[in-house]
């Protein structure tokens, strides 16, 4: 069945369901099925368009702040389409929309997909932000799948953005275009664009808490008054404020410091509790863009308040997240090789992963690539199918795609337009029962096109023996090849800082002393390369040039706990990694420096398995 008569039995079913709630709705998935169902339930009309309007969004939020990156990089990727990006609260209300052409952003502007416009389920029926909120997973609806008629000559496909704390959905990143347009690899792209925006999400969560603990470890270290600081999940109040306020009063304190913070300018430092008590405020906030994402206190309890006066308020300013490594670029057409140069590897079992992946490009058997993850398993993909087909071009495509039914009526004449095509079918061992039998059904319509295509998968080693669905498809391949994880490839490390560095940096000369590369040699890394990227590119942002040195490494790079950190103990430990720096690894200073006995410290030092520094 070809695209136009997909969608001309789409259109029969949704007409027979608004006749008939019990029609058959076989011709759709059964997110769009339920989605319709909703929709009809709600009332909405399929002929007026009606969107309400908000002047109330807050453009620069936490997710506005975090997202931008990740869309800048997308805008780069996509310009040679003709599209538009819009971002989402979790109220379906567009928080802004970036267009790749101009004659896109004016199609849409008919449809009021700008920002403010709510595009609810409730109030436009089935559509890619709308249903990717009630739904909770990604989305693809494409021209007759919508509910309303207006939005019919459009595709739209929606991914949520999680909190990865909470797991709550935050918004949705929605790419739409005209129908005619749409590309199932665009369901790939958008999901893992939402997820990296996920991660700039947790970065800027994580440097909070780190800055509001340090924070309040520092103060609490300099004073004998009680201090409490407050932020986004976390309170803490040392013994002074525990022996000085009540839970409740601790509290109050907690809204008047937030309130004071946010109205500097305007409000008092004094504070008269219920118990007559007069408290003194003062100390510092911790500043993300335009964001407060916590403060610390200093409550000072006074006989005489004095003369109310403005308080003395500091500010930490924290950098926003950058984009992430561009991981959505795998999922576009035409992707061009990456830099990491395996061939200057010289681990034993390295060069063997790469000589017997090699061979497989080379004699086009389908080859399923296992390994950790972070182990570079779809970058050596690429590298090698790129050094052998030189004008060949990638594709891929993820698990949870199949899941959501996107390639099940694939074009495999526009997927496979380039003489030569490699299709990555990346993380397979996450599939559900339906998406192993609809990657089944690909696969043989593949390997049964005649085309010159090279099929590889990826999965993680540790589920090889497991009974997951994935084994389904396992008898579509011709050879296996495990590439080894970072912890046993110690010849290989220097050479891969040399390769991430350049990366990170490709117009600036960087290099690491020996110092610190005996601490990146020491570290297992457990997310491999992943990891190493990230712990890097820390480390350039706090020496932007000239040699790496071990204290511009994050903290994480001195500890080998055996479980896995709280959030708080992973603040507690970065703040007693720093200290230890600062005294150039002296346990009496950095004792003195944090403001607790030895004893603690060197407790708390075993606990986290900090090494010496």
């Amino acid at each position: 069945m070809d695209r136009l008569e997909r969608q001309v039995q789409i259109a029969v079913a949704r007409e027979q369901l608004l006749q008939n709630s019990r029609a058959d709705t076989s011709a759709v998935s059964e997110v769009v099925a339920a989605s319709w169902r909703r929709s009809v339930s709600a009332g909405v009309d399929t002929g007026a368009l009606s969107v309400s309007f908000h002047a109330d969004i807050d453009t620069a939020s936490r997710l506005a702040r975090c997202a931008q990156p990740v869309i800048d990089r997308l805008h780069g990727e996509t310009s040679d389409l003709a599209l538009v990006i819009a971002l989402t609260d979790n109220r379906a209300r567009i928080l802004s929309r970036v267009d790749t052409s101009s004659q896109a952003g004016t199609l849409f502007d008919g449809v009021h997909l700008a920002p403010g416009f709510e595009y609810a389920e409730g109030v436009l029926g089935t559509n890619g932000v709308g249903s990717t909120l009630e739904s909770g997973q990604p989305v693809s609806v494409v021209g007759t799948e919508h509910f309303h008629e207006q939005l019919q000559a459009f595709a739209c496909t929606g991914a949520p953005i999680l909190d990865p704390v909470s797991g709550r959905v935050e918004g949705v990143l929605d790419l739409s275009l005209l129908t005619r347009h749409w590309n199932p690899v665009l369901h790939s792209l958008v999901r893992a664009a939402a997820h990296d925006i996920s991660r700039n999400l947790l970065i800027d969560r994580s440097q909070s808490q780190q800055a509001l603990f340090e924070t309040y470890v520092r103060a609490d270290a300099r004073t004998r008054h009680p201090v409490l600081a407050f932020g986004a999940s976390i309170e803490m109040a040392n013994a002074a404020a525990q022996l000085a306020f009540t839970p409740q009063e601790r509290s109050v304190i907690g809204d008047h410091a937030r309130f004071l913070f946010s109205n500097r300018h305007k409000a008092s430092e004094n504070l008269v509790l219920e118990s007559g008590k007069v408290v003194r405020l003062h100390g510092t906030r911790i500043v993300v863009g335009t964001d407060i994402a916590g403060v610390v206190v200093v409550a000072e309890v006074k006989a005489d308040g004095g003369a109310p006066r403005t308080a003395e308020i500091a500010d930490r300013v924290l950098p926003a997240p950058s984009a992430p490594p561009g991981t959505s670029t795998a999922h576009l057409p035409g992707l061009a090789s990456l830099p990491l140069r395996a061939g200057r590897a010289r681990t034993p079992a390295w060069c063997r992963a790469v000589d017997d992946l090699r061979s497989s490009v080379r004699e086009r058997r389908p080859v399923l690539v296992q390994g950790e993850t972070g182990t570079g398993k779809f970058t050596l993909v690429l590298e090698q199918f790129h050094g052998i087909r030189c004008t060949g071009r990638s594709l891929s495509f993820d698990a949870s795609s199949f899941d959501a039914k996107a390639y099940e009526d694939a074009d495999l004449d526009a997927l496979l337009a380039a003489e030569e095509t490699l299709c990555v079918f990346r993380n397979i061992d996450e599939l559900s029962t339906e998406g192993a039998q609809r990657l089944d059904e690909l696969l043989t319509r593949l390997r049964g096109s005649g085309r010159n295509v090279q099929i590889a998968a990826t999965l993680s080693d540790a589920a090889v023996d497991s009974g997951l669905p994935f084994r389904q498809v396992l008898a579509h391949f011709r050879a296996a090849v495990t590439v080894p994880p970072i912890r046993f490839r110690a010849e290989d490390i220097p050479e891969l800082v040399v390769e991430v560095l350049h990366s990170l940096a490709p117009d600036r000369e960087l290099g690491v002393d020996p110092a610190a590369m005996a601490v990146i040699r020491r570290y297992p890394w457990p997310r491999n390369l992943v990891q190493l990227r990230e712990a890097l590119a820390h480390a350039v942002g706090r020496r932007p040039a000239g040699s790496i040195t071990r204290e511009d490494l994050p903290a994480y790079c001195y500890s080998h706990p055996r479980r896995q950190l709280t959030t708080l103990e992973q603040a507690e430990r970065d703040t007693i990694v720093s200290a230890l720096q600062t005294t150039e690894g002296n346990r009496v200073k950095a004792a003195e420096f944090l403001g607790m006995s030895r004893s603690s410290l060197y407790r708390k030092i075993e606990r986290f398995a900090i090494t010496t520094l």
